[in-house]
C-alpha cells in the first residue's frame, strides 16, 4: 500500500530511470549487500531489534527492504519516485511518496529507527532534510545514515547520481547538529576501496548519446573471478574494521545520531 505525503520530481534528485532499470543489478552487487550488513550490524549494537519499527527514506531499489524484512523488522519504504514504489508496492508492505525536500505533513508516525543511506547528499538543503526527518524518529530512537566521503573522490560516478557533495567527517557531524541531533557515533567505511576511486576518478566512462542509465550500467560492472571473489573478502574485512572503528578513512561514512 502507498500512502503519499507529498509530490516532488525524482529527477531533481536522481535519473528516475536508474532507480527503475537497474534493481535488479543492484540487488546482485556486493557494495549494497556489505551496506545492509553494516546497517544490520549497527541496528544489533543499538538493540534495536525485531520487530523493531524502522523507516527506510530512499527506498528506491527496495534491495535493503527485503534485507530488513527478512531479518523480522516491520519496515516502512520512503521515496520520492513514485514509479520505484509501484515496483515494490504489495498488500504487506508500508510505502510512502514523499519528497523530503519539502516540509512534511504535521501527524506523522514514528519510527524506532530511520536510515537515510546515501540520500542526502542528493539534496542541496540537507541539514533541513536531516531536521525533517529527525521529526520522525520516536524518543529514545535513533537516526542512521550513510554519505559519499572524501569531497576529493567527486567524480562522473557522482554526477551521474545526482550527488551534490561528498562529505567529511566534519561536515556530516556539522549537518547533523544544525539539525538538532545528537551526533553518537561516525564510522569510516570502505576503507580498501579509496585507492581505486582515486585512480579511476579521471577515467570518464560515458560515451556519446549515452544515457545516465547506461552510464550507471556500465560503472556498476563487475570484474571477473577471481577480482570479484577478491572484493566479497575485502568487504568483509572491511565490515569488521568499521565496527572495531578502525578506518581512519574510507568511501563512506555511517552516522548515527538521537
Amino acid at each position: 500500500m502507498i500512502t503519499t505525503w507529498s509530490q516532488g520530481a525524482p529527477e531533481d534528485n536522481m535519473d528516475e530511470n536508474i532507480l527503475v532499470q537497474l534493481s535488479d543489478i543492484v540487488s546482485r552487487h556486493p557494495w549494497w549487500a556489505a551496506r545492509a550488513e553494516i546497517v544490520l550490524a549497527l541496528l544489533n549494537e543499538l538493540r534495536i531489534s525485531p520487530p523493531a519499527n524502522i523507516l527506510e527514506v530512499g527506498c528506491g531499489w527496495g534491495t535493503n527492504l527485503r534485507i530488513l524484512e527478512g531479518a523480522g523488522y516491520r519496515v516502512s519504504g520512503l521515496d520520492i519516485s513514485r514509479r520505484a514504489l509501484d515496483r515494490l508496492d504489495r498488500s504487506d508492505r508500508q510505502l510512502i511518496e514523499a519528497d523530503i525536500s519539502q516540509p512534511l505533513p504535521g501527524d506523522l508516525p514514528g519510527y524506532d529507527c530511520v536510515l537515510a543511506l546515501d540520500v542526502i547528499e542528493h539534496i542541496d538543503d540537507d541539514c533541513q532534510a536531516v531536521q525533517r526527518l529527525r521529526r520522525l524518529v520516536n524518543p529514545g530512537g535513533r537516526l542512521i545514515l550513510s554519505v559519499p566521503a572524501i569531497p576529493e573522490l567527486y567524480s562522473e560516478f557522482d554526477e551521474i547520481q545526482g550527488h551534490r557533495r561528498r562529505y567529511t567527517a566534519e561536515s556530516l557531524r556539522n549537518c547533523l547538529e544544525q539539525a538538532g541531533l545528537m551526533v553518537e557515533d561516525i564510522l569510516w567505511w570502505g576503507q580498501w576501496m579509496v585507492r581505486p576511486l582515486q585512480t579511476r576518478k579521471s577515467r570518464r566512462r560515458s560515451r556519446p548519446g549515452d544515457a545516465n542509465v547506461d552510464v550507471y550500467r556500465r560503472y556498476l560492472s563487475l570484474p571477473p573471478w577471481p577480482i570479484s571473489w577478491a572484493m566479497g573478502a575485502m568487504f568483509r574485512i572491511d565490515h569488521r574494521r568499521t565496527l572495531r572503528r578502525q578506518n581512519a578513512i574510507g568511501t563512506s561514512l555511517f552516522a548515527v545520531a538521537g
